[in-house]
Protein backbone atom coordinates (compact mmCIF):
# COMPACT_ATOMS: atom_id res chain seq x y z
CA UNK A 1 0.00 0.00 0.00
CA UNK A 2 2.99 2.18 0.90
CA UNK A 3 3.62 2.55 -3.45
CA UNK A 4 -0.11 3.61 -4.13
CA UNK A 5 -0.25 6.52 -1.24
CA UNK A 6 3.42 7.31 -2.41
CA UNK A 7 2.33 7.64 -6.32
CA UNK A 8 -1.21 9.40 -4.86
CA UNK A 9 0.99 12.36 -2.51
CA UNK A 10 3.86 12.42 -5.38
CA UNK A 11 1.42 13.72 -8.13
CA UNK A 12 -0.23 16.23 -5.66
CA UNK A 13 3.64 17.07 -4.97
CA UNK A 14 4.37 17.73 -8.94
CA UNK A 15 0.93 19.71 -9.33
CA UNK A 16 2.06 22.58 -6.47
CA UNK A 17 5.59 22.35 -8.53
CA UNK A 18 4.16 23.53 -11.08
CA UNK A 19 2.31 25.76 -9.59
CA UNK A 20 5.75 27.28 -8.39
CA UNK A 21 6.74 27.21 -11.64
CA UNK A 22 9.54 24.71 -10.99
CA UNK A 23 9.87 23.22 -14.00
CA UNK A 24 13.20 22.08 -13.58
CA UNK A 25 12.46 19.94 -11.00
CA UNK A 26 9.86 17.97 -12.07
CA UNK A 27 11.25 14.65 -13.82
CA UNK A 28 13.92 14.19 -10.74
CA UNK A 29 11.41 14.64 -8.03
CA UNK A 30 9.04 12.37 -9.98
CA UNK A 31 11.66 9.92 -10.73
CA UNK A 32 13.23 10.04 -6.83
CA UNK A 33 9.08 9.04 -6.18
CA UNK A 34 9.11 6.30 -8.69
CA UNK A 35 12.18 4.62 -7.16
CA UNK A 36 10.44 4.91 -3.51
CA UNK A 37 7.27 3.24 -4.28
CA UNK A 38 9.55 0.69 -6.13
CA UNK A 39 11.46 0.23 -3.05
CA UNK A 40 7.80 -0.19 -0.98
CA UNK A 41 6.73 -2.87 -3.53
CA UNK A 42 10.06 -4.46 -3.46
CA UNK A 43 10.33 -4.55 0.51
CA UNK A 44 7.15 -6.75 0.17
CA UNK A 45 8.43 -9.68 -1.91
CA UNK A 46 8.16 -12.80 -0.89
CA UNK A 47 6.16 -11.73 2.33
CA UNK A 48 3.17 -12.96 4.18
CA UNK A 49 0.58 -11.78 1.23
CA UNK A 50 -3.07 -11.54 2.96
CA UNK A 51 -5.51 -9.65 2.01
CA UNK A 52 -5.50 -5.68 3.65
CA UNK A 53 -8.18 -3.23 4.64
CA UNK A 54 -11.04 -5.63 4.89
CA UNK A 55 -9.98 -7.80 2.12
CA UNK A 56 -9.70 -4.50 -0.63
CA UNK A 57 -6.33 -5.15 -1.82
CA UNK A 58 -3.61 -8.31 -1.87
CA UNK A 59 -0.01 -7.44 -2.39
CA UNK A 60 1.16 -10.91 -2.86
CA UNK A 61 4.04 -11.69 -5.69
CA UNK A 62 1.66 -11.87 -8.56
CA UNK A 63 0.73 -7.97 -7.99
CA UNK A 64 4.42 -7.10 -6.99
CA UNK A 65 5.61 -8.22 -10.48
CA UNK A 66 3.23 -6.32 -12.44
CA UNK A 67 3.41 -3.04 -10.28
CA UNK A 68 7.23 -3.35 -10.25
CA UNK A 69 6.77 -3.66 -14.05
CA UNK A 70 4.12 -1.06 -14.44
CA UNK A 71 6.60 1.58 -12.05
CA UNK A 72 9.66 0.90 -14.38
CA UNK A 73 8.16 1.07 -17.83
CA UNK A 74 6.55 4.52 -16.25
CA UNK A 75 9.69 5.78 -15.38
CA UNK A 76 11.63 4.68 -18.59
CA UNK A 77 8.62 6.93 -20.58
CA UNK A 78 8.64 9.89 -18.43
CA UNK A 79 12.97 9.86 -18.90
CA UNK A 80 11.91 10.44 -22.66
CA UNK A 81 9.44 13.42 -21.48
CA UNK A 82 12.26 16.13 -20.66
CA UNK A 83 13.00 16.71 -24.42
CA UNK A 84 9.65 15.76 -25.63
CA UNK A 85 7.18 17.99 -23.16
CA UNK A 86 9.82 21.05 -23.29
CA UNK A 87 8.58 21.26 -27.14
CA UNK A 88 4.83 20.84 -27.14
CA UNK A 89 3.98 22.43 -23.89
CA UNK A 90 5.29 24.65 -21.27
CA UNK A 91 2.78 23.57 -18.35
CA UNK A 92 3.86 20.71 -18.09
CA UNK A 93 2.99 19.57 -14.63
CA UNK A 94 -0.36 18.33 -15.53
CA UNK A 95 1.29 15.49 -17.60
CA UNK A 96 2.96 14.37 -15.20
CA UNK A 97 0.75 14.80 -12.27
CA UNK A 98 -2.15 12.75 -14.65
CA UNK A 99 0.37 10.01 -15.46
CA UNK A 100 1.28 9.50 -11.63
CA UNK A 101 -2.36 9.18 -11.19
CA UNK A 102 -3.16 6.92 -14.19
CA UNK A 103 -0.24 4.73 -12.75
CA UNK A 104 -1.77 4.61 -9.53
CA UNK A 105 -4.92 3.14 -10.76
CA UNK A 106 -2.56 0.60 -12.48
CA UNK A 107 -1.40 -0.34 -9.12
CA UNK A 108 -4.90 -1.07 -7.67
CA UNK A 109 -5.59 -3.16 -10.57
CA UNK A 110 -2.94 -5.23 -9.82
CA UNK A 111 -3.74 -5.85 -6.81
CA UNK A 112 -7.31 -5.89 -5.91
CA UNK A 113 -8.88 -8.34 -3.90
CA UNK A 114 -12.28 -6.94 -4.28
CA UNK A 115 -14.62 -5.71 -7.27
CA UNK A 116 -14.74 -2.54 -5.98
CA UNK A 117 -11.38 -1.66 -5.87
CA UNK A 118 -10.75 -3.18 -9.26
CA UNK A 119 -13.44 -0.75 -10.27
CA UNK A 120 -11.69 2.33 -8.79
CA UNK A 121 -8.43 1.16 -10.53
CA UNK A 122 -9.98 0.56 -13.47
CA UNK A 123 -11.61 4.35 -13.69
CA UNK A 124 -8.77 6.16 -11.94
CA UNK A 125 -6.33 4.87 -14.37
CA UNK A 126 -8.93 5.27 -17.34
CA UNK A 127 -10.24 8.91 -16.08
CA UNK A 128 -6.71 10.17 -16.08
CA UNK A 129 -5.89 9.13 -19.51
CA UNK A 130 -9.17 10.43 -20.90
CA UNK A 131 -7.55 14.02 -20.31
CA UNK A 132 -4.20 12.75 -21.63
CA UNK A 133 -5.25 12.24 -24.54
CA UNK A 134 -7.32 15.32 -25.50
CA UNK A 135 -4.41 17.37 -23.87
CA UNK A 136 -3.85 19.09 -27.04
CA UNK A 137 -7.10 21.63 -27.23
CA UNK A 138 -6.31 23.14 -30.30
CA UNK A 139 -5.52 19.27 -32.06
CA UNK A 140 -8.72 18.04 -33.70
CA UNK A 141 -7.40 14.62 -33.91
CA UNK A 142 -6.19 15.01 -29.84
CA UNK A 143 -9.64 16.26 -29.61
CA UNK A 144 -11.71 13.35 -31.23
CA UNK A 145 -9.58 10.64 -29.92
CA UNK A 146 -10.20 11.62 -26.42
CA UNK A 147 -13.98 12.00 -27.07
CA UNK A 148 -13.63 8.47 -28.86
CA UNK A 149 -11.82 6.78 -25.57
CA UNK A 150 -14.28 8.44 -23.45
CA UNK A 151 -17.35 7.45 -25.08
CA UNK A 152 -16.20 3.86 -25.50
CA UNK A 153 -14.73 3.32 -22.10
CA UNK A 154 -18.07 4.41 -20.48
CA UNK A 155 -19.57 2.05 -22.59
CA UNK A 156 -16.90 -0.33 -21.52
CA UNK A 157 -17.81 0.35 -17.70
CA UNK A 158 -21.25 -0.24 -18.04
CA UNK A 159 -20.54 -3.80 -19.44
CA UNK A 160 -18.22 -4.04 -16.64
CA UNK A 161 -20.31 -2.47 -13.73
CA UNK A 162 -23.18 -4.97 -14.72
CA UNK A 163 -21.36 -7.88 -14.34
CA UNK A 164 -20.51 -7.27 -11.50
CA UNK A 165 -24.09 -6.38 -10.17
CA UNK A 166 -24.62 -10.13 -11.64
CA UNK A 167 -21.83 -11.16 -9.74
CA UNK A 168 -23.11 -9.63 -6.65
CA UNK A 169 -26.49 -11.04 -6.99
CA UNK A 170 -25.76 -14.56 -7.45
CA UNK A 171 -23.14 -14.62 -4.59
CA UNK A 172 -23.96 -11.73 -2.44
CA UNK A 173 -20.26 -10.83 -2.04
CA UNK A 174 -18.12 -8.44 -4.12
CA UNK A 175 -14.75 -10.16 -2.47
CA UNK A 176 -13.34 -12.32 -5.04
CA UNK A 177 -12.16 -15.31 -2.34
CA UNK A 178 -15.76 -15.47 -1.59
CA UNK A 179 -17.14 -15.20 -5.22
CA UNK A 180 -14.47 -18.47 -5.88
CA UNK A 181 -15.91 -19.95 -2.87
CA UNK A 182 -19.55 -19.88 -3.86
CA UNK A 183 -18.81 -21.88 -7.77
CA UNK A 184 -17.02 -24.13 -5.53
CA UNK A 185 -19.47 -24.66 -2.93
CA UNK A 186 -22.59 -24.48 -5.51
CA UNK A 187 -20.91 -26.36 -8.44
CA UNK A 188 -24.31 -27.97 -9.76
CA UNK A 189 -26.58 -24.97 -9.14
CA UNK A 190 -25.25 -21.76 -10.07
CA UNK A 191 -27.37 -18.81 -11.07
CA UNK A 192 -27.78 -17.76 -13.98
CA UNK A 193 -27.16 -14.19 -12.99
CA UNK A 194 -23.46 -15.74 -12.51
CA UNK A 195 -23.17 -16.65 -16.02
CA UNK A 196 -24.49 -13.65 -17.24
CA UNK A 197 -22.09 -11.53 -14.60
CA UNK A 198 -18.90 -13.66 -16.70
CA UNK A 199 -19.73 -13.13 -19.87
CA UNK A 200 -20.36 -9.10 -18.87
CA UNK A 201 -17.05 -9.07 -16.96
CA UNK A 202 -15.18 -10.78 -19.98
CA UNK A 203 -16.69 -7.96 -22.54
CA UNK A 204 -16.11 -5.30 -20.08
CA UNK A 205 -12.33 -6.13 -19.70
CA UNK A 206 -11.52 -7.18 -23.73
CA UNK A 207 -12.44 -3.35 -23.96
CA UNK A 208 -10.00 -1.96 -21.67
CA UNK A 209 -7.03 -4.31 -23.05
CA UNK A 210 -8.42 -3.66 -26.91
CA UNK A 211 -9.44 -7.33 -27.90
CA UNK A 212 -11.46 -7.72 -31.12
CA UNK A 213 -14.25 -7.05 -31.40
CA UNK A 214 -14.02 -4.42 -28.96
CA UNK A 215 -11.15 -3.13 -30.45
CA UNK A 216 -12.97 -0.03 -32.30
CA UNK A 217 -11.28 3.04 -30.41
CA UNK A 218 -7.90 1.57 -30.20
CA UNK A 219 -6.05 2.44 -33.45
CA UNK A 220 -8.05 6.40 -33.48
CA UNK A 221 -6.93 7.26 -30.17
CA UNK A 222 -3.73 5.91 -30.18
CA UNK A 223 -3.22 7.58 -33.11
CA UNK A 224 -4.63 10.80 -31.82
CA UNK A 225 -2.60 11.14 -28.46
CA UNK A 226 0.21 12.38 -27.87
CA UNK A 227 3.31 9.80 -29.16
CA UNK A 228 4.17 9.85 -25.48
CA UNK A 229 1.38 9.16 -23.84
CA UNK A 230 0.61 6.25 -26.65
CA UNK A 231 3.32 4.75 -25.58
CA UNK A 232 2.17 4.55 -22.01
CA UNK A 233 -1.32 3.42 -22.81
CA UNK A 234 0.24 0.71 -24.90
CA UNK A 235 2.16 -0.87 -22.28
CA UNK A 236 1.47 0.24 -18.57
CA UNK A 237 -2.52 0.25 -19.09
CA UNK A 238 -2.55 -2.85 -20.95
CA UNK A 239 0.03 -4.20 -18.77
CA UNK A 240 -2.17 -3.54 -15.65
CA UNK A 241 -5.53 -4.50 -17.68
CA UNK A 242 -4.15 -8.16 -18.03
CA UNK A 243 -2.88 -8.49 -14.59
CA UNK A 244 -6.57 -7.35 -13.29
CA UNK A 245 -7.69 -9.96 -16.41
CA UNK A 246 -5.46 -12.83 -15.60
CA UNK A 247 -5.99 -12.82 -11.81
CA UNK A 248 -10.16 -12.86 -12.35
CA UNK A 249 -10.10 -15.56 -14.71
CA UNK A 250 -7.37 -17.60 -12.93
CA UNK A 251 -8.12 -17.67 -9.83
CA UNK A 252 -12.09 -17.02 -9.45
CA UNK A 253 -13.68 -18.45 -12.66
CA UNK A 254 -11.57 -21.60 -13.25
CA UNK A 255 -14.00 -24.03 -12.18
CA UNK A 256 -16.31 -22.34 -15.17
CA UNK A 257 -13.38 -23.02 -17.63
CA UNK A 258 -15.56 -25.22 -19.54
CA UNK A 259 -18.05 -22.39 -20.01
CA UNK A 260 -15.78 -19.24 -20.59
CA UNK A 261 -13.35 -20.73 -22.66
CA UNK A 262 -14.64 -21.50 -26.21
CA UNK A 263 -16.28 -17.39 -25.71
CA UNK A 264 -12.53 -16.18 -25.39
CA UNK A 265 -10.80 -19.17 -27.90
CA UNK A 266 -13.32 -16.97 -30.81
CA UNK A 267 -11.98 -13.64 -28.93
CA UNK A 268 -8.71 -14.57 -29.52
CA UNK A 269 -8.72 -15.81 -33.21
CA UNK A 270 -10.71 -12.84 -34.26
CA UNK A 271 -7.94 -10.36 -32.61
CA UNK A 272 -5.29 -12.06 -34.26
CA UNK A 273 -6.30 -11.84 -37.50
CA UNK A 274 -7.74 -8.36 -36.90
CA UNK A 275 -4.35 -6.76 -35.33
CA UNK A 276 -2.07 -8.44 -37.60
CA UNK A 277 -3.74 -7.67 -41.37
CA UNK A 278 -4.55 -4.32 -40.67
CA UNK A 279 -1.11 -3.63 -39.26
CA UNK A 280 0.23 -4.84 -42.76
CA UNK A 281 -1.80 -2.32 -44.81
CA UNK A 282 -0.62 0.74 -42.67
CA UNK A 283 1.27 3.42 -43.94
CA UNK A 284 1.89 5.09 -40.66
CA UNK A 285 4.07 3.76 -38.45
CA UNK A 286 2.27 5.31 -35.37
CA UNK A 287 -0.58 3.69 -36.85
CA UNK A 288 0.83 -0.09 -37.45
CA UNK A 289 2.17 -0.07 -33.70
CA UNK A 290 -1.45 0.87 -32.67
CA UNK A 291 -3.19 -2.16 -34.45
CA UNK A 292 0.11 -4.61 -33.46
CA UNK A 293 -0.77 -3.77 -30.20
CA UNK A 294 -4.29 -5.23 -30.70
CA UNK A 295 -2.70 -8.56 -32.08
CA UNK A 296 -0.13 -9.09 -28.69
CA UNK A 297 -3.52 -8.46 -26.87
CA UNK A 298 -4.22 -11.67 -28.50
CA UNK A 299 -1.52 -13.32 -28.07
CA UNK A 300 -1.52 -12.16 -24.07
CA UNK A 301 -5.09 -14.19 -23.86
CA UNK A 302 -3.21 -17.11 -24.77
CA UNK A 303 -2.10 -17.67 -20.84
CA UNK A 304 -5.97 -16.98 -19.90
CA UNK A 305 -7.11 -19.53 -21.97
CA UNK A 306 -4.67 -22.03 -21.36
CA UNK A 307 -4.52 -21.57 -18.09
CA UNK A 308 -1.78 -23.72 -15.99
CA UNK A 309 1.20 -23.48 -13.29
CA UNK A 310 3.17 -21.21 -16.36
CA UNK A 311 0.37 -18.84 -16.95
CA UNK A 312 1.56 -16.42 -15.01
CA UNK A 313 5.14 -16.54 -15.82
CA UNK A 314 4.07 -16.63 -19.29
CA UNK A 315 2.23 -13.33 -19.70
CA UNK A 316 4.41 -11.84 -17.07
CA UNK A 317 7.36 -12.33 -19.54
CA UNK A 318 5.40 -11.51 -22.49
CA UNK A 319 4.53 -8.63 -20.67
CA UNK A 320 7.87 -7.39 -19.89
CA UNK A 321 9.52 -8.34 -23.45
CA UNK A 322 6.56 -6.17 -25.32
CA UNK A 323 6.77 -3.61 -23.09
CA UNK A 324 10.55 -2.49 -23.58
CA UNK A 325 9.95 -3.18 -27.37
CA UNK A 326 7.36 -0.39 -27.62
CA UNK A 327 9.06 1.90 -25.34
CA UNK A 328 12.06 1.75 -27.97
CA UNK A 329 10.00 1.92 -31.00
CA UNK A 330 7.52 5.52 -29.62
CA UNK A 331 11.02 6.39 -28.75
CA UNK A 332 12.24 6.32 -31.87
CA UNK A 333 9.24 7.32 -33.53
CA UNK A 334 9.11 10.82 -31.58
CA UNK A 335 13.16 11.16 -32.47
CA UNK A 336 12.13 10.74 -36.20
CA UNK A 337 8.92 12.67 -36.18
CA UNK A 338 10.55 15.88 -34.45
CA UNK A 339 13.28 15.70 -37.32
CA UNK A 340 10.98 14.54 -40.65
CA UNK A 341 7.55 15.70 -39.45
CA UNK A 342 6.17 12.90 -40.39
CA UNK A 343 5.06 9.41 -38.92
CA UNK A 344 4.95 7.29 -42.09
CA UNK A 345 7.74 4.40 -42.61
CA UNK A 346 9.34 6.55 -45.23
CA UNK A 347 10.18 9.20 -42.41
CA UNK A 348 12.23 6.45 -41.58
CA UNK A 349 13.86 6.18 -45.14
CA UNK A 350 18.14 6.01 -45.09
CA UNK A 351 18.08 6.20 -40.97
CA UNK A 352 20.48 3.30 -40.72
CA UNK A 353 22.88 5.19 -42.79
CA UNK A 354 22.49 8.95 -40.81
CA UNK A 355 21.76 7.03 -37.35
CA UNK A 356 23.26 3.71 -37.01
CA UNK A 357 22.68 3.28 -33.32
CA UNK A 358 18.88 4.37 -33.46
CA UNK A 359 17.76 2.56 -36.12
CA UNK A 360 19.77 -0.84 -34.27
CA UNK A 361 17.86 -0.16 -31.32
CA UNK A 362 14.74 0.28 -33.72
CA UNK A 363 15.75 -3.05 -35.03
CA UNK A 364 16.03 -5.04 -32.15
CA UNK A 365 12.65 -3.74 -30.80
CA UNK A 366 11.40 -5.09 -34.23
CA UNK A 367 12.58 -8.44 -34.05
CA UNK A 368 11.24 -8.73 -30.45
CA UNK A 369 7.73 -7.88 -31.20
CA UNK A 370 8.30 -10.23 -33.86
CA UNK A 371 9.34 -12.80 -31.94
CA UNK A 372 12.28 -13.19 -33.96
CA UNK A 373 15.22 -15.97 -31.46
CA UNK A 374 17.61 -13.97 -29.22
CA UNK A 375 15.48 -11.62 -28.18
CA UNK A 376 12.67 -11.38 -24.94
CA UNK A 377 9.68 -11.36 -27.59
CA UNK A 378 10.78 -14.81 -28.66
CA UNK A 379 11.12 -16.19 -25.37
CA UNK A 380 7.59 -14.40 -24.60
CA UNK A 381 5.99 -15.98 -27.33
CA UNK A 382 7.56 -19.48 -26.48
CA UNK A 383 6.40 -19.49 -23.65
CA UNK A 384 2.88 -18.54 -24.57
CA UNK A 385 2.77 -21.15 -26.81
CA UNK A 386 4.32 -23.69 -24.86
CA UNK A 387 0.92 -22.50 -22.64
CA UNK A 388 -1.46 -23.44 -25.11
CA UNK A 389 0.33 -26.40 -26.90
CA UNK A 390 0.35 -28.36 -22.87
CA UNK A 391 -3.87 -27.66 -23.23
CA UNK A 392 -3.79 -29.44 -26.76
CA UNK A 393 -5.51 -26.11 -28.13
CA UNK A 394 -3.45 -27.23 -31.58
CA UNK A 395 -5.77 -25.40 -34.06
CA UNK A 396 -5.28 -22.09 -32.29
CA UNK A 397 -1.62 -22.44 -31.77
CA UNK A 398 -1.55 -23.07 -36.02
CA UNK A 399 -3.51 -19.88 -35.96
CA UNK A 400 -1.07 -17.51 -34.14
CA UNK A 401 1.85 -19.37 -35.77
CA UNK A 402 0.57 -18.04 -38.88
CA UNK A 403 -0.18 -14.63 -37.50
CA UNK A 404 3.29 -14.36 -36.40
CA UNK A 405 4.87 -14.74 -39.96
CA UNK A 406 2.18 -11.81 -41.02
CA UNK A 407 3.49 -10.00 -38.01
CA UNK A 408 7.28 -10.55 -39.75
CA UNK A 409 6.75 -8.93 -42.51
CA UNK A 410 5.46 -5.87 -41.02
CA UNK A 411 7.40 -5.52 -38.38
CA UNK A 412 10.67 -5.72 -40.84
CA UNK A 413 9.40 -3.80 -43.23
CA UNK A 414 10.53 -0.26 -41.15
CA UNK A 415 13.78 -2.29 -41.52
CA UNK A 416 13.92 -2.37 -45.17
CA UNK A 417 13.50 1.43 -44.99
CA UNK A 418 16.12 2.44 -42.22
CA UNK A 419 18.65 0.20 -44.71
CA UNK A 420 17.56 0.15 -47.91
CA UNK A 421 15.91 3.01 -48.89
CA UNK A 422 17.16 6.57 -49.26
CA UNK A 423 16.20 9.48 -47.49
CA UNK A 424 14.12 11.72 -49.88
CA UNK A 425 13.99 14.98 -47.61
CA UNK A 426 17.16 16.07 -45.39
CA UNK A 427 16.53 15.88 -41.84
CA UNK A 428 18.78 15.24 -38.65
CA UNK A 429 17.49 13.12 -36.14
CA UNK A 430 19.12 14.43 -32.82
CA UNK A 431 19.35 12.01 -29.32
CA UNK A 432 19.12 14.33 -26.27
CA UNK A 433 21.36 11.71 -23.31
CA UNK A 434 17.25 10.58 -21.51
CA UNK A 435 16.53 9.27 -24.80
CA UNK A 436 20.05 7.38 -25.25
CA UNK A 437 19.72 5.99 -21.74
CA UNK A 438 16.30 4.90 -22.66
CA UNK A 439 17.35 3.57 -26.02
CA UNK A 440 20.23 1.67 -24.57
CA UNK A 441 18.81 0.27 -21.52
CA UNK A 442 15.37 -1.27 -23.55
CA UNK A 443 17.83 -3.03 -26.27
CA UNK A 444 19.96 -4.26 -23.40
CA UNK A 445 17.42 -5.67 -21.61
CA UNK A 446 15.93 -7.07 -24.50
CA UNK A 447 18.56 -9.14 -25.67
CA UNK A 448 19.94 -10.08 -21.57
CA UNK A 449 15.99 -11.64 -21.18
CA UNK A 450 16.27 -13.52 -25.19
CA UNK A 451 19.64 -15.00 -24.07
CA UNK A 452 19.26 -15.59 -21.00
CA UNK A 453 15.92 -16.23 -19.98
CA UNK A 454 15.99 -18.14 -17.20
CA UNK A 455 17.01 -14.33 -14.74
CA UNK A 456 13.09 -14.02 -15.78
CA UNK A 457 11.29 -17.41 -15.41
CA UNK A 458 13.27 -18.57 -12.10
CA UNK A 459 12.23 -14.73 -10.34
CA UNK A 460 8.77 -16.20 -10.79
Amino acid sequence: MGAIITLSLLGILVLYLGLFKAKSALLPVTLIGLLIALGFELALWNGDAQPLYNGMVIFDNFALAFSILCIVTTGLILLLSKAYFSSISNNVAEYYCLILFSLTGALMVSSYHNFAMLFIGIEVMSVALYILVGIRKTDFGSNEASLKYFLMGAFSTGFLLFGITLLYGATGTFDITGVRQYLIDNPQQISPYFYGGVLLLLIGLCFKVGAAPFHFWTPDVYEGAPILITSYMSTVVKVASFAGFLRLFSYVFVPLHDFWTPVLLVVIIITLFIGNITAMMQASFKRMLAYSSISHAGYMLFAIVALGATSTASIFTYAIAYSLSSVAAFAGLILVKRAKGSDQFIAFNGLGKTNPFLAFVITIAMLSLAGIPLTAGFIGKFMMFNTAMQDYHIILLLLAVVNAAIGVYYYLRVVVHMYFKSAEEEGTVVLPWTFKVVLATTMLLTLIIGIYPDCIIRLL
